[in-house]
């Protein structure tokens, strides 16, 4: 019988995955983490690098790092998560 009180963590270790070497480097970390996170990281790098285009903000120019990681120098923020999944085991 549970009380509930380990939902977090077991959360967390349901549906982690581990980023490609490249995505590790936008990430900071090669670790495992939530899936969840992911999206939030690379974001957090776009906004950070000032990545987004500045007539289209749907529109993300990569830099050398984010282009490594996703295979293309410019994706829209609608390709983002599938090329984000390509990177994940």
């Amino acid at each position: 019988m549970t009380d509930g009180s380990n939902k977090v963590g077991m959360e967390a270790s349901e549906g982690t995955v581990t980023p490609s070497p490249a995505l590790a480097l936008i990430l900071g970390s090669a670790d495992p983490l939530p899936h969840s996170a992911v999206a939030g990281r690379v974001w957090a790098y776009i906004k950070a690098n000032n990545l987004q285009d500045p007539n289209d903000k749907r529109e993300i120019i990569a830099d050398p790092a984010l282009e490594a990681a996703l295979g293309k120098s410019r994706v829209t923020m609608f390709e983002l998560p599938g090329l984000l999944d390509a990177q994940l085991r």
